[in-house]
């Protein structure tokens, strides 16, 4: 298999820093997410190495081990611990500079081989290791994760279908076991983490398991009281407003925020906050009338 450059793969520098990574990450993987290009297969592999190249390089101590080892990163301490071995058994007898195997640019596969080979020490050239994990991010709206809800995405041509609990938050990672990356030598897969990216709702705003909403209400509603009816996020209810409702006024509606995550039937609460709407363009007969009644109070 050719090797792959990272860092070419997400378009940045050996210096970059971690801000810089994950930065060039999300531009790449949106622009070659295979919901925005479904039938193109190199758009496909594209996508597939911008999420290696980022479990890597986005992990300080991966990215260590991949500058030092590049592809053969993952078996880093099978280098260093043989590297040790042969570093003791050379101080009676002829010694072998390890380092010739070199960093920049030679064949690290020969080297591996020379280390877990024929070489009469016992080591079993099919040692198994465990395959690269992978990252993705998942793009959603609010109202995709008040329910629980079957998904079903891409992953290197693969469709993996799997369910996203109600009440999941915003930044929320989640693995899905044996998904990742190929293992070595029969070696188990790698895992799969999803990271969630939810969008804001225009009329709701989350913190947790609690929604907050703004309701205008009119002047002569809040003056006189009333009853009005308001949307919640999952359908409408009614409240009684009280005469002398004043501007910013607060209520609770309890039960109808936002679903607790993996607590089956349990809500925050919904909070809104009244704006009183002030009338305009009165009528000569209306300006009159409000002209009576501010006659009638005294500060």
């Amino acid at each position: 298999m050719a090797f792959i450059d990272y860092y070419k793969v997400l378009e940045i520098d050996k210096k970059a820093t971690e801000a810089e990574i994950k930065k060039a990450y999300r531009k790449l993987a949106r622009k070659y997410h295979p919901d925005i290009s479904p039938n193109d297969k190199e758009a496909e592999q594209k996508f597939k190495e911008i999420n290696e190249a980022n479990e890597v390089l986005s992990n300080a101590e991966k990215r260590k081990k991949y500058d030092a080892y590049g592809e053969n990163w993952q078996h880093a301490s099978e280098y260093e611990k043989a590297n040790q071995q042969q570093t003791y058994y050379n101080k009676s007898g002829p010694q072998e500079d390890f380092n010739s195997y070199g960093r920049d640019g030679d064949d690290y596969s020969s080297f591996f081989e020379s280390l877990f080979g024929n070489s009469g020490r016992g080591r079993n050239r099919s040692q198994q290791f465990k395959g690269t994990d992978l990252n993705a991010e998942l793009h959603l709206k609010l109202e995709e994760v008040y329910t629980t809800q079957k998904k079903t995405i891409t992953i290197n041509g693969k469709n993996i279908r799997f369910s996203i609990p109600a009440g999941v938050e915003n930044g929320q990672t989640i693995k899905i076991t044996g998904h990742g990356g190929d293992g070595v030598s029969g070696g188990p897969k790698g895992d799969l983490y999803i990271t969630f990216s939810i969008e804001n709702h225009p009329n709701f705003k989350r913190d947790k398991d609690n929604l907050y909403s703004t309701v205008m209400l009119d002047l002569y509603k809040a003056v006189l009281g009333g009853e009005i009816t308001v949307a919640t996020f999952d359908g409408k209810a009614k409240l009684n407003i009280a005469p002398g409702t004043q501007n910013d006024t607060k209520v609770k509606l309890k039960g109808k925020g936002f679903p607790v995550y993996k607590n089956e039937g349990h809500f925050g609460d919904l909070y809104i906050t009244f704006q009183i709407k002030i009338p305009t363009n009165l009528s000569s007969k209306e300006q009159e009338l409000f002209t009576e009644l501010s006659k009638l109070r005294t500060i």
